[in-house]
């Protein structure tokens, strides 16, 4: 007997409530949205950020996301709304599903850049917080895949292969019973992302953006091979469909991100060494204050704290002034703390 893995009836793909219709693909991705909300939350107090700030940027990247997301689809994926037999209002109707992740990364990043210019923060440092936030996200939102039995790839007898009933399986495919579940593939890739990506920022203290890039790097370089495993309905260029000239063009971008950054921070890290700029502690100094930096250090070391409030990757936005007694220092993507003038 072969094995399967079952969709949900269709049935279950929307329920009301009163006059109130909900649909299972909105319960995911508004559940996706919630947890990358409390994670991003987690990762940015741990950074000495103020948590009402997360909510505040996200009241700008959550919507510009989605409607990127949405525009991304529509303009890739034109032909069931603007083709022969296209209906134009349906691409309104968000909750039938069709998110393109691409439109989504860049209109949300530009939303968070605009809450965190108007909330003072620093936008990499946000944006290294979310990043595998924002990858678990995905994939719950791919649970919504599932119940509309969409995004499967192409015809295959595996034992995990996904059954998908007549009515959703696409032209040319009507004979065919089960394909391989893709929804499924780039979930558990992108749980597994996440996880690494959390590893390597804890292991070698990753900031500046670069655990922005990583995210990007790690969740392109699954897309690449998932996009080439599904059969739906996409534009194609050149034989191969455009998401994934978009991924290679993506992760290239990524990459060299990622190694332009990591060498900025180094050279940054030697322009003003952290073991300089750190105030001393004595015994007798509280846990989390600094004790006071001696005469001699000010003397030799002048205008040091102006350097790091300028260049810091912390929470605290950058540029960020001091007062005339007190120098507000932040730990690269760390938490704030003062330095008394001597």
């Amino acid at each position: 007997m072969r094995t399967y893995i079952p969709s949900p009836p269709a049935e279950w793909q929307s329920f009301a409530i009163g006059p109130l219709t909900i649909h299972a693909y909105a319960l995911f991705i508004l559940a996706g949205i919630f947890f990358a909300l409390w994670f991003t939350t987690k990762r940015w107090v741990e950074r000495g950020g103020d948590p009402e700030t997360v909510g505040e940027i996200a009241l700008w990247a959550i919507p510009f996301g989605i409607i990127g997301g949405r525009l991304y689809h529509v303009i890739s994926t034109p032909g069931p709304y603007f083709g022969e037999d296209g209906d134009p209002w349906a691409a309104f109707e968000i909750w039938n599903g069709g998110l393109g992740i691409w439109g989504a990364i860049a209109l949300g990043a530009l939303g968070a850049y605009i809450g965190a210019r108007r909330h003072h923060a620093s936008f990499s440092a946000f944006a290294d917080a979310a990043a595998p936030a924002v990858l678990i996200a995905q994939a719950i939102g791919r649970v919504g895949n599932w119940f509309n039995q969409e995004l499967f790839g192409a015809p295959t007898t595996v034992p995990w292969a996904l059954e998908i009933d007549p009515m959703f399986r696409p032209e040319g495919y009507e004979q065919f019973e089960t394909f391989h579940p893709t929804f499924l593939y780039e979930l558990l890739w992108n749980l597994a992302g996440a996880a690494l990506i959390v590893y390597l920022d804890r292991r070698f203290d990753l900031r500046g953006g670069r655990v922005f890039w990583l995210y990007v790097m790690v969740y392109v370089s699954g897309r690449l091979w998932i996009e080439m495993v599904r059969i739906d309905t996409a534009v194609t260029v050149g034989g191969l469909r455009i998401n994934v000239w978009v991924s290679m063009a993506v992760l290239a971008l990524a990459v060299i991100m990622f190694v332009v950054l990591g060498r900025l921070q180094a050279a940054k890290s030697e322009r003003v060494p952290r073991d300089r700029l750190a105030a001393p502690r004595t015994a007798d100094a509280p846990q989390g204050e600094p004790a006071e930096a001696p005469a001699s250090a000010s003397a030799e070391q002048p205008g040091e704290a102006v350097i790091l409030a300028e260049d810091s990757d912390g929470p605290t936005a950058k540029g960020a002034t001091a007062s005339a007694d007190q120098a507000e220092t932040t730990d690269d993507d760390g938490p704030a703390t003062s330095q008394e003038k001597s």
